[in-house]
C-alpha cells in the first residue's frame, strides 16, 4: 500500500510532484550508484508495450531486423569520426583497467561499433539497403542533475542503423521513421508532438541533418521524444562502408540512424498525471480494470462472490479483483488512482439490489452507474474514447502554452513567463549560443512547413524560419 501522505500538487511544484509519483506509484527507484535508476515492473511493463508496438511496425513495414552489438567500444573507433567523437567526449564513461591497447568506452551510442561490422558485411549494391535495429542500454556520464526516466546516466533505448545506395532513399526513410515515432507518441502514448528539424547547434554529432519530435510538457518545457538523423557519407568514409554499384564502380553508403528511449515513460507521467497520481494510457498496461468490492457487515460473502463473477467475466479486458480485507475501499481507491489503473469498478450491497455497478474512469474521475447488462459494452466504448480524450486534453494544454513573438523584447518578456516560444530565427550557432546564455532557452525544432520569410528576432538577418524555443528536459 502506498504512503498516506498527500502528493504535492502538480500545479504548485511539478518537480516534486513528478518525483513523488514516480516512486510512490512504484515506477522506478534510485539505484545505489548515483545517477542510475531501477525500473520497477509497472514501468517496465509500459516499456514492453512500447517495444512491442514499435518492433512490430519496423519489422512489418520496413523489414528491419533486430541484432545486438557489444557494450564496449575501442577508443580508436571514436577517433575515426572526429565530429562524432568531439560531440560525445564529455559523456563517455571509460574503462581504464583493461588488457587492451586502447581504452574501452561504455557505449553512449553505437554508431562506431555497428559501422565497423557494416564495413565487413557490405560489398555489393545487392547488400543494400541494410536495416538493423537494436534494443539495448546506453550509458552517458551526465554532469548535471539526474531525474528518473528523464535524465539518468543509464537508460534503455532502441537505435536503428541503416545503409542505402543513395541519398534520396536514405533521406526518405529517415523521415519515415520520424513519422512512425510521431504515430507512436500520439496513438499509443496520447501525446501530441511537433515534428521538425534541429538547428545546427542542436544537431546530432556527425549528422548532416537531425529530425525530431518534441512534446510540450505542462510546465512549457520541451521533451525530445525521438530523433532520426541523415548521416550522409561521413561515417562511411571513416569506417570504409563501400559497395560496388550495378556498373561495378565503388561507392560510399548513405546512412541514417534513429532512436527513442525510456524517457517516453517520463513523458507519459508528466503529460497525463494529476494531483492524485499517474494516469496511464490503457494501451500501456495489461491491467486495465480494478474491481473493488464495498464490503458491509453481513453482506460480505454475497458482495465478494458477485465481485469474483465480475472478475471472471471481465478477464478479457484485463480486470483484477482487489479483495484485500485489511484496507478500506477508500484506501484502495487512492492506491489505484495513484498507480493509474485506467478503469475502476465498484460494487456494494446497494448495487446488488439495483443490479448495477459503478464505473469510474481514471482520466476524468467521473462516476457512471450502469446496469450490469450494459457493463461490457460500456467498457468497450470507454476504452475506445479514453485515448481520444487524453490526446485532446493534452493538445489543448499544449496549444495554450505556445506564444508567437517577433522581437527580442517580446522574447525576453515571454520567456520570463515560462512560455513555449515560436519566433523567426536565422539558425546560426553563434546567435543560438547568445540566446541560451541570456535566457536559458534553446531551439527545439524548425517545423517542416516553416518557410524562410522573416527577419531573425535576435540579429535581424533576412530569410529566418519560424523556430520553437523553450527550456527542455
Amino acid at each position: 500500500m502506498s504512503e498516506d501522505k498527500a502528493l504535492t500538487k502538480k500545479s504548485e511544484n511539478i518537480t516534486d510532484w513528478y518525483n513523488e509519483v514516480v516512486q510512490r506509484a512504484e515506477l522506478a527507484d534510485y539505484a545505489a550508484t548515483r545517477g542510475f535508476m531501477v525500473i520497477r515492473p509497472r514501468a517496465y511493463e509500459m516499456w514492453e508495450h512500447i517495444q512491442s508496438d514499435f518492433d512490430h511496425t519496423i519489422k512489418t513495414k520496413y523489414k528491419v531486423k533486430n541484432a545486438y552489438f557489444p557494450l564496449l567500444i575501442p577508443e580508436s573507433f571514436f577517433k575515426k569520426e572526429q565530429e562524432h567523437a568531439k560531440g560525445f567526449s564529455p559523456e563517455v564513461a571509460w574503462i581504464a583497467n583493461t588488457d587492451e591497447q586502447n581504452r574501452l568506452a561504455i557505449r553512449p551510442t553505437s554508431e562506431t561499433i555497428i559501422y565497423d561490422s557494416y564495413s565487413k558485411w557490405i560489398r555489393s549494391w545487392r547488400d543494400l539497403p541494410l536495416r538493423i535495429n537494436q534494443w539495448c542500454n546506453i550509458v552517458r556520464w551526465e554532469i548535471g542533475i539526474t531525474r528518473l526516466f528523464l535524465r539518468t546516466k543509464e537508460f534503455l533505448w532502441q537505435e536503428g542503423h541503416c545503409v542505402y545506395a543513395n541519398e534520396k532513399e536514405a533521406r526518405k526513410e529517415a523521415l519515415q521513421y520520424l513519422k512512425e515515432y510521431a504515430k507512436l507518441a500520439e496513438n499509443l502514448l496520447c501525446i501530441p508532438v511537433i515534428c521538425g528539424e534541429k538547428t545546427q547547434a542542436e544537431r546530432f554529432a556527425g549528422a548532416v541533418n537531425t529530425y525530431t519530435i518534441e512534446a510540450i510538457m505542462p510546465d512549457a518545457k520541451s521533451l525530445q521524444m525521438g530523433t532520426s538523423h541523415y548521416l550522409g557519407t561521413g561515417f562511411a568514409k571513416s569506417f570504409g562502408i563501400e559497395f560496388l554499384d550495378q556498373e561495378g564502380k565503388k561507392q560510399l553508403g548513405h546512412q541514417i540512424s534513429w532512436g527513442f528511449s525510456t524517457r517516453l515513460i517520463g513523458a507519459v507521467i508528466l503529460m497525463h498525471g494529476d494531483d492524485k497520481g499517474l494516469v496511464t494510457p490503457h494501451a500501456l498496461t495489461e491491467t486495465k480494470i480494478v474491481i473493488i468490492p464495498i464490503l458491509i457487515k453481513g453482506r460480505e460473502e454475497q458482495v465478494l462472490n458477485e465481485a469474483k463473477e465480475l472478475e471472471k467475466s471481465l478477464k478479457s479486458f484485463g480486470a483484477f479483483l482487489d479483495a484485500r480485507e485489511q484496507y478500506t475501499p477508500g484506501a484502495k481507491f487512492s492506491e489505484w488512482e495513484l498507480k493509474g489503473i485506467p478503469i475502476r469498478i465498484e460494487i456494494g450491497p446497494k448495487d446488488l439490489e439495483n443490479k448495477q455497478v459503478v464505473l469510474v474512469r481514471r482520466d476524468t474521475l467521473q462516476k457512471q452507474f450502469l446496469p450490469r447488462k450494459e457493463l461490457k459494452e460500456t467498457i468497450k466504448k470507454e476504452l475506445k474514447q479514453m485515448p481520444i480524450d487524453m490526446y485532446n486534453k493534452a493538445k489543448n494544454l499544449q496549444e495554450s502554452l505556445i506564444t508567437k513573438v517577433e522581437t527580442k523584447e517580446q522574447f525576453f518578456a515571454e520567456s520570463k513567463q515560462g512560455r513555449y516560444l515560436f519566433v523567426p530565427f536565422c539558425g546560426l550557432p553563434n546567435c543560438e549560443a547568445e540566446i541560451k546564455e541570456k535566457t536559458g532557452l534553446s531551439s527545439r525544432c524548425v517545423p517542416f512547413d516553416s518557410k524562410p520569410n522573416g527577419k531573425c528576432f535576435w540579429c535581424g538577418k533576412e530569410k529566418a524560419k519560424y523556430t520553437y524555443f523553450a527550456k527542455s528536459y
